[in-house]
């Protein structure tokens, strides 16, 4: 990859413009200036992708995901941006355990449906792990 701004992990912290980023076997080889490029690490590359002066990133890490329920929980969203105690939500019938009772009505395959899709949407917005 070559022409996007990088963020290295040498110190001082900082982006690199103009970066080159060498994968080789998976693993990154190499990651600077292009300036600076070894030449044996980037002559003749199987793939160039330029990514037109944008930034690169590393994936992000969702440390707290469910990607496996039934249910929705968008009303009760609403209600808590209009603010309504959770003890309200509960008692309008939302909260924890309808998204139980949701999930436990739900057949496997809309579980793994929804789930696929929850997935594809973190991965859409650069969560990784």
């Amino acid at each position: 990859m070559h022409l996007a701004t990088m963020v290295g992990g040498e110190e001082p912290y900082g982006a690199i413009r103009d970066a080159v980023l060498v994968i080789r076997e998976g693993r990154i080889a190499w990651l600077g200036d292009a300036a600076g490029a070894p030449s044996e690490l980037v002559g003749n590359p199987e793939q160039t992708l330029d990514a037109e002066g944008g930034w690169a990133t590393p994936g992000l890490i969702d440390c707290h995901t469910h990607l496996v329920f039934g249910g929705d929980r968008a009303r009760e969203f609403e209600m808590r941006l209009r603010g309504a105690s959770y003890e309200e939500i509960a008692r309008a019938g939302g909260g924890i355990l309808s998204t139980v009772k949701a999930t436990r009505g739900a057949s496997e395959d809309e579980l793994v449906a929804s789930a696929s899709r929850r997935l594809a949407t973190l991965l859409e917005h650069g969560v990784t792990t």
